[in-house]
């Protein structure tokens, strides 16, 4: 008969010792910086005295500078804010205008609607076109006065700064 070979239970074997690769350690070279040597001199003392004078020059314009580089950021920010306003004042004028002058166009529709002549339609299409331009004439003169207004309320803060700023470069 045959016999029943099985595969005998294989032992574990320990795992061979692998040499490590170590890199080898390279250092940089040291090298001295060279030594040069500069001749000892005495700056003449004109010179010093005119280089610290040019340095406190110096300091003093950038100050000056930088303050008024300070103003003219408060002035533009005062003059947009007076600009943004006077814009939206402008802007709440226009609607109320358009608004006065709609409701009075629908009156003049009702009105005409409601007419039992022609003679009554000419009379109130007439009379309708001289209020409105009555209106618009003095719609038209508040409009010009608040721009006006607007405008001198912007320009005043710039026209203040520049003549700050001259007077401060003089």
């Amino acid at each position: 008969m045959a016999e029943d070979i099985s595969p005998a239970p294989k032992a574990k074997s320990k795992p061979a010792l692998v040499p490590v690769f170590e890199m080898p350690k390279f250092e940089v070279p040291k090298f001295e910086m060279p030594k040069f040597e500069m001749p000892k001199m005495e700056i003449p003392a004109a010179f010093r005295e005119m280089a610290e004078k040019n340095v406190a020059q110096a300091k003093e314009y950038y100050e000056k500078m930088k303050s008024t580089a300070e103003e003219t950021t408060d002035m533009l920010e005062e003059t947009y804010a007076t600009a943004s306003k006077g814009c939206s004042d402008c802007g709440l004028k226009l609607i109320e205008n358009a608004r006065a002058n709609t409701d009075a166009a629908f009156d003049l529709m009702t009105e005409l609607v409601t007419a039992k002549s022609a003679a009554e339609i000419v009379e109130l299409s007439s009379s309708y076109l001289r209020k409105q331009f009555d209106a618009l004439t003095a719609q038209a003169k508040d409009l010009t006065e608040l721009v006006q207004k607007v405008t001198s309320e912007t320009a005043e803060p710039i026209k203040e700064g520049f003549n700050a700023a001259m007077k401060k470069a003089a």
